[in-house]
């Protein structure tokens, strides 16, 4: 599409959208542009439509952005600038770094199943590794790792706290079994709290005599008279229900409780955390109750799943306990640094000295890759370990793998006597399918890793896939784009430096 730079009259062309686009342009654009003269004009024509140099021109700019930006992100902390103040929203928090870098503590504790059937076994271990991260969450360790271990008889709950400061506290609230209470509800009268307790009114105002809270207070039916509790599904509706059954001494207590509280709710609380609070139709004396409420399936088990963790006591013990102190993990930190910094240089030597000019181009490439990569971790937040290092470290391997296999196809067409135009792009299409490729299955490999593997072969897997797929991005469009700019120069004539 050209525009008259005199009249604004369109100039036919062949495309139906680029006269749409081109109207548009002229009027709502470039004409009140008009003033500055036709170069303004070919300035917007050209982002609008841009050449073939031109979109790698602009591929460029992307490129270079996106790595400032990236940087910003990587940076510990942008300092006050006068006038750039709004660098500060790059100021992001710090990467999370796992319990083998940052410090910590490791528990193990294993669970008393000798009074739980063998078939809820398994549940109960599940149950209380899930309670135990609750807990955790209550006193803010950061990104806790906690895993379940059967092994022959002895059930056990592997939990490691990076960074936490009170490791006596923690293992006492860790430790306690989960507590399964059924509260009924209280009215409470503001006239009959304390005067410190009363909450204060608007100025000028007293609260009515009669006017309090709704409030629940324990009962004596606790977890322990709970025998089971499992997904139903309703034969009217068939949605999933929560059924209740209790022994034969909790029977009696429930029933005495919802005969007085019919039409009212009685909260059920686990570990003083409210899990459901359902409303008494009618007295329940058999001891088997359901709980309705448009459940979906997953909330459904995940209710069942929490009453069961205090419905089935499972006594834990603590079996092992060791600490990783700060400079252990700042020692594995640094050597982490150091033998990725030292690959990353040996790498970059190497390519500059093997493919010259090329090479160089794919080491600045390498280094946008290794901005972007850390910022995702950054940003994720991706919980760095020694393991989760190496997986980065690979994928910057894979990196410089996939530009080894572009410049050596390129190669092969230039020896053909090829143009370096009509070279670069053969090349980047006879080594796409094997870049494709390799990357695809290595995906899968990391797939199955992750969902398969521990905790911190999980850390590896999750490390990998991010820096493989950042890696393709890298190979295709930003070491290509850097080769393109070089089509067209005086550069392409050396042969020395190919």
């Amino acid at each position: 599409m050209l525009v008259n730079k005199r009249s604004f009259k369109l100039i036919k062309t062949n495309s139906r959208l680029e006269k749409i686009f081109g109207r548009i342009l002229s009027q709502v654009l470039l004409r009140p542009l008009s003033w500055l003269g036709h170069k303004a004009r070919q300035i917007l024509k050209s982002l609008f439509f841009p050449s073939r140099r031109g979109r790698v021109r602009l591929t460029f700019v992307f490129v270079l952005l996106l790595a400032v930006l990236a940087g910003l992100v990587d940076w510990p902390k942008i300092p006050t600038i006068k006038y750039l103040n709004f660098l500060k929203v790059f100021n992001t928090p710090k990467y999370h770094l796992g319990l083998d870098l940052a410090g910590g503590a490791q528990l193990v504790y294993e669970a008393d199943m000798s009074q739980v059937p063998q078939a809820d076994r398994l549940e109960s271990l599940v149950a209380s590794r899930e309670v135990i991260e609750r807990r955790i969450n209550t006193f803010g360790v950061g990104e806790p790792v906690v895993q379940t271990s059967v092994t022959g008889s002895h059930y056990r709950v592997l939990v490691e706290l990076p960074g936490i400061t009170d490791l006596t506290e923690a293992v006492k609230k860790i430790g306690e079994t989960p507590i399964l209470e059924f509260r009924q509800p209280q009215f409470i009268k503001f006239s009959d709290l304390p005067e410190e307790q009363r909450p204060q009114p608007p100025e000028g105002q007293t609260y009515p005599e009669n006017e309090g809270f709704l409030t629940f207070i324990p009962t004596q039916l606790t977890g322990q008279y709970l025998k089971r509790s499992q997904v139903q599904f309703d034969p009217n509706t068939s949605l999933p229900v929560v059924s209740l059954e209790f022994n034969d001494e909790g029977k009696k207590i429930f029933a005495d409780l919802t005969k007085q509280f019919v039409g009212q709710e009685i909260a059920i609380y686990l570990d003083n955390v409210l899990v459901s609070a359902p409303r008494v139709n009618e007295q329940i004396e058999n001891g088997q109750a359901i709980i309705s409420g448009n459940f979906t399936l997953k909330e459904a088990k995940e209710m069942v799943r929490r009453l069961n963790a205090g419905a089935l006591p499972v006594p834990i013990k603590i079996v092992n306990e060791s600490t990783i102190g700060a400079s252990l993990g700042n020692e594995s930190l640094f050597s982490s640094l150091r033998a990725g910094l030292l690959g990353l240089s040996l790498v970059a030597v190497f390519m500059i000295v093997y493919y010259r000019l090329p090479g160089l181009l794919s080491v600045l490439a390498l280094i946008i890759y290794a901005l972007v990569v850390l910022a995702i971790f950054k940003l994720w937040p991706v919980v760095l370990t020694l393991a989760g290092i190496a997986g980065f470290i690979l994928s910057v391997g894979m990196a410089v793998d996939a530009n080894v296999l572009i410049f050596e196809r390129v190669r092969e067409e230039l020896k053909d006597g090829l143009d370096w135009t009509i070279a670069l792009e053969r090349g980047f299409k006879r080594a796409w399918t094997s870049i494709r490729d390799s990357n695809v299955s290595s995906l899968i490999t990391a797939g199955i890793l992750a969902w398969f593997g521990s905790s911190a072969i999980r850390g590896f897997a999750v490390t990998l896939a991010i820096g493989i797929l950042v890696s393709m991005f890298s190979a295709i469009t930003v070491s290509r784009t850097f080769l393109r700019l070089l089509a067209g120069t005086k550069l392409t004539r050396i042969k020395q430096l190919f």
